[in-house]
């Protein structure tokens, strides 16, 4: 059991002053792809409904034989002559609009038949009037509003092209030889294509539902419903959305062209909340499908107990998402999404150009969906084939991930002040206890080699995650590894925040809006490259501030010594190396580490450098030191178990609080020997007339405290009968017999260090210009004259 679960109050003392701050740096954003009506969780009484193959109740066709017969030509001849006894039986019987069947069913358990043709439902497209023109309702970010149940049932048009509302039991199939012979089409005049709300038991089967503003089949609030053969493509929004259900069932599904994600179970009933991972059922199944050339090929805000197996999320901007990253979605946060055995590939679109170009500001059905456009409409990660943003208990085993630019797997947390829940206790409530084992990382089916550009992306925070190992690298350059069973971890961290530089990268990247055209500068998931991204300019400046702070302690402070000028150039190596290591080519190598170690010992070998004449802040310094050193080993070794924060960021205020010093240091004045220079050679002296005895030093001279902690100077102690000092009887010749004190400069010559501490002063050019009977210049006093070997009152060496 971590440390964080002993004492829960713990982590939420230290997170306050962090996401006090952040919520400063950002706002929630905005309640982004999903914004629906408050609904509660279905009860889970339900059941998955089976397909029965019973002849329809209801039929739907369109007029025009001579077009129906044209469309079903190709047909198998037992299937076409199926359709042409329908079509005589539609004729006489049948709707024209779907819209009209769903009105005319009146029990539960009926199937309603679509035959082949495009159902564009004429009736349902005007736009409202009267009492439905003029509803009261909140507003969305998106602009459209967000109605209650009943203000749908009363204004079915308003936003769907098809509206059930709770029909029980409906089975809705086309009867033609593919999905693509019946095509339901809201021409971008409609929110959702076809919407059941509090449809239990719904049916969908082998037909097209494409180009809404919003979604194509829209399942709310259903305890029971299975998509079964189905296509939907071409929407601002999801391809499939289901919300808020349980007993639900997606089988040999398609999607593509959509701006947010081709299927998307969003609110899944939360039934496996408290569990670990093992659990009795999944909330909805997933299977057979694929999903490809849309932003995301799956998502889930709040996917809870979601069973994703046997699919195929390739050629999309990302493969798979799950987060917990929205407000007003029950469930949160995310949790028991069990991923295995799906193909995983090739995820690298990059769909932004079209938001930066004003594309996608163009009205829908300008903008060219239908020839490949996608409108990404939240932030995300190009080049990614797993992405969790905030969720728990998640398992991912035995899929395969290949092909992608950047990560296979790309796990951050997410805090709760993010979807609108501010209490203390839930901000560190993501990401724990998510397994990646098993996986087949940067090979397809066949064997052949595929690599991703890193296995893993992780921001640091969470407490039980696991990873396998992978050929193509991760950051941080180790994770904790999965054992055999689940919850076995080896290397297990606790950290109740993400690395810092990811966390700021995380906060830039975020700060999108399709709406508004506003792609962040810096983020390379929109096209930074380079100096340009958030990251290596955040590396860049810092070397360049500790460039500046290093080389000039050096020049002021070490370059007589060669520990601290090999220290220095080790440091200089150092910078460099951290610089490459923040680009994209080099973050998932042992770059990074190398750089932290190397910047490490130079640290280490200033700050002895600095031990005789700067103590205290040698010690500064070997601290930092000591964190540089255990973050490259927490980095590239092992992470540091059982630690809330990650040895960065103490390394990042403690780094802080050296440049600072070490400015202050190098800006006083040198006036001794730099450190390990050697002393000026000793020439040969007169040999010294012993003192005056009972000599005494001039009254009021200071004595020059040393720095706390520097070595005291014994000095050399005076001659016998002296105290504090001599003095120097005049050279011959000098008329007066002029007296000299310590280190006094008389007359322009040059003072040399006698014996004892004392300074003889050698006559210049002036002596020579005094004359029998010239007096001697006046003596200066003591306190006029240095000592050598003792700091000065700033402490410099």
């Amino acid at each position: 059991m971590s440390w964080t679960r002993r004492f829960p109050a713990v982590p939420a003392a230290l997170l306050a002053a962090l996401l006090a701050l952040l919520s400063l740096l950002v706002a929630a954003p905005p309640a982004g792809a999903h914004e629906e009506r408050p609904v509660t969780l279905p009860d889970g009484s339900g059941s998955v409904p089976e397909y029965r193959k019973a002849e329809p109740d209801l039929l739907v066709c369109k007029t025009g034989r001579p077009d129906f017969e044209r469309r079903i030509s190709g047909f198998p001849d037992e299937l076409r002559q199926r359709n042409l006894a329908l079509y005589e039986r539609c004729e006489k019987s049948g709707y024209r609009h779907l819209q009209e069947a769903v009105d005319a069913v009146d029990r539960p358990g009926m199937n309603i038949a679509i035959l082949p043709g495009l159902y564009e439902e004429e009736p349902s497209l005007p736009k409202p009037t009267g009492e439905c023109a003029a509803l009261k309702a909140p507003q969305s970010s998106l602009g459209y509003q967000i109605l209650s149940y009943e203000q749908q049932v009363a204004c079915r048009h308003n936003q769907n092209l098809v509206a059930i509302l709770g029909k029980t039991n409906l089975q809705i199939e086309g009867t033609g030889a593919s999905r693509l012979d019946v095509i339901v089409d809201a021409k971008y005049q409609k929110l959702n294509a076809i919407r059941a709300d509090r449809s239990n038991g719904i049916y969908f089967r082998n037909f097209t539902a494409q180009r809404t503003t919003f979604n194509s089949l829209y399942v709310l609030a259903g305890d029971g419903f299975v998509i079964d053969d189905m296509l939907t493509r071409w929407n601002d929004e999801y391809g499939f959305l289901t919300f808020a259900s349980d007993h639900g069932l997606y089988k040999n599904c398609e999607s593509y062209g959509n701006g947010d994600s081709g299927i998307y179970p969003g609110s899944a009933s939360n039934i496996n909340d408290g569990r670990g991972y093992e659990v009795p059922r999944y909330s909805i199944e997933i299977t057979g499908c694929r999903s490809h050339h849309n932003m995301v090929g799956y998502s889930g805000t709040a996917g809870d107990s979601v069973w994703v197996h046997d699919n195929e999320f390739d050629q999309n901007m990302g493969g798979a998402s799950m987060d917990s990253a929205f407000p007003g979605h029950p469930g949160l946060p995310q949790n028991h999404a069990k991923f295995e055995r799906n193909l995983i590939h090739d995820n690298n679109q990059d769909y932004y150009g079209h938001v930066a170009d004003g594309t996608c500001a163009k009205p829908p059905i300008e903008r060219g969906y239908e020839r490949g456009v996608v409108c990404p409409q939240i932030s995300m990660p190009p080049g990614t084939g797993i992405i969790t943003a905030g969720g728990n208990w998640n398992l991912y085993e035995d899929n395969w991930v290949y092909g992608h630019r950047r990560a296979g797997f790309f796990l951050s947390a997410v805090p709760a002040f993010i979807r609108g829940e501010e209490a203390w206790s839930k901000q560190a409530d993501t990401s724990h206890h998510n397994r990646y084992a098993g996986n087949t990382m940067g090979k397809d089916k066949s064997g052949a080699s595929r690599p991703n550009g890193m296995d893993v992306w992780w921001d640091g925070q969470g407490r039980g995650n696991c990873w396998q190992d992978g050929p193509d690298g991760s950051t941080p350059g180790t994770v904790p590894q999965c054992g055999d069973r689940r919850g076995e971890v080896s290397g297990a961290s606790a950290r109740l925040v993400g690395e810092p530089v990811k966390l700021v990268q995380l906060l830039v990247c975020a700060d999108y809006n399709v709406q508004a055209r506003k792609l962040p500068a810096g983020c390379d998931w929109y096209g930074a490259r380079g100096l340009e991204r958030v990251e290596t300019q955040l590396a860049l400046a810092v070397a360049a501030v500790l460039l500046l702070v290093g080389g000039v302690l050096w020049w002021r402070r070490l370059r007589g010594s060669r520990l601290g000028t090999a220290a220095t150039l080790a440091g200089l190596a150092g910078l460099a190396l951290d610089v490459a290591g923040s680009t994209m080519p080099l973050t998932a190598t042992s770059v990074p580490a190398l750089a932290l170690l190397l910047l490490g010992l130079w640290w280490t070998g200033i700050g002895i450098a600095l031990r005789p004449t700067r103590p205290w802040l040698a010690r500064l310094t070997l601290l930092l030191a000591g964190l540089t050193l255990l973050d490259a080993f927490d980095k590239a070794v092992l992470m540091i178990p059982w630690t809330p924060l990650s040895p960065a960021w103490l390394r990042a205020l403690l780094a802080l609080a050296w440049t600072l010093w070490a400015v202050t240091a190098s800006a006083r004045p040198n006036t001794g020997p730099r450190p390990g220079s050697p002393a000026d050679p000793e020439p040969p002296a007169d040999p010294e007339p012993p003192a005056e005895p009972g000599t005494l030093a001039e009254p009021g001279a200071p004595v020059e405290p040393a720095e706390p902690g520097a070595p005291a100077d014994p000095g050399t102690p005076a001659d016998p009968g002296t105290r504090g000092g001599a003095r120097t009887p005049a050279d011959p010749g000098t008329p007066g017999g002029a007296d000299t004190a310590s280190g006094a400069d008389t007359s322009g010559g040059t003072d040399t260090p006698g014996r004892g501490g004392t300074i003889t002063h050698t006559p210049g050019s002036a002596d020579a210009s005094v004359g029998a009977g010239t007096p001697a210049a006046p003596t200066p006093k003591p306190d006029q004259a240095a000592r050598p070997g003792r700091p000065d009152p700033d402490g410099a060496a």
